[in-house]
């Protein structure tokens, strides 16, 4: 295994190799990792907002680091750095495409983050890692990151001085590493319903939520 990633070369391998280990191939794997990833990653990121967009308000930093650190974009990222061709697997995973999976992905790509700070300390970690998110951060319009589906309804329903809406689990399929859930999004003023599908349930949720909006504003109301 190369010691060799963007930004960071390895001296110790073995948390390297543990980073990209998913808890299919053995005892020692990232779930450790990615736990400290995460905060680690969420704090790069804030840093780099609350610097970039001095006049920003919290709500609007709060949305762009979601943006930017969401499951799928954290996907991308390891995409990008091939990381799905070095992760470790059991067969049940290898047969089923973990290394295209955009959990497992995002997954190792923090736990990865977790690692270089432990190789190389917190200032080479931020160091290797902020490059990986520049690109998005410079794409995002300044200090103006849409407010998602939830809060947009939420609010639509709130200014007409209606009810809030509910959201019901109707059914979770898929095996425990590729859930399906199915939401339905209901409001009572006017009677309306729309349901979405996701691989988590807030997925699920913004999808449905999203649905029933633009039904509401087809509506003319």
């Amino acid at each position: 295994m190369s010691h060799e990633l963007p930004g960071h070369r390895f001296i110790d391998l073995g948390l390297l190799q543990q980073a990209l280990t998913h808890r299919s191939a053995g005892p020692r794997h990232n779930e450790r990792l990615e736990f400290l990833g995460d905060a680690l990653v969420n704090l790069f990121v804030a840093d780099a907002l609350y610097q970039r967009w001095p006049k920003a308000d919290e709500g609007v930093l709060t949305r762009a680091r979601a943006e930017l650190v969401r499951e799928l974009a954290l996907a991308e990222l390891a995409r990008g750095m091939q990381l799905g061709e070095r992760l470790l697997l059991g067969p049940g995973e290898l047969k089923s495409g973990g290394h295209r999976r955009d959990s497992i992905l995002a997954d190792a790509l923090e736990a990865l983050v977790a690692a270089i700070y432990l190789d190389a300390g917190y200032a080479a970690c931020r160091e290797a890692v902020l490059p990986w998110f520049e690109p998005g951060i410079d794409a995002l319009p300044t200090g103006k990151v849409g407010k998602d589906a939830k809060t947009r309804l939420q609010e639509w329903l709130q200014a007409q001085q209606l009810p809030l809406p509910e959201y019901g689990l109707l059914e979770t399929t898929g095996e425990e590493h590729e859930r399906s859930f199915r939401i339905r999004c209901s409001i009572v003023d006017p009677p309306l319903h729309a349901e979405g599908i996701g691989t988590s349930r807030r997925a699920a949720e913004q999808q449905a939520a999203a649905d029933l909006l633009r039904e509401l504003e087809a509506a003319g109301g």
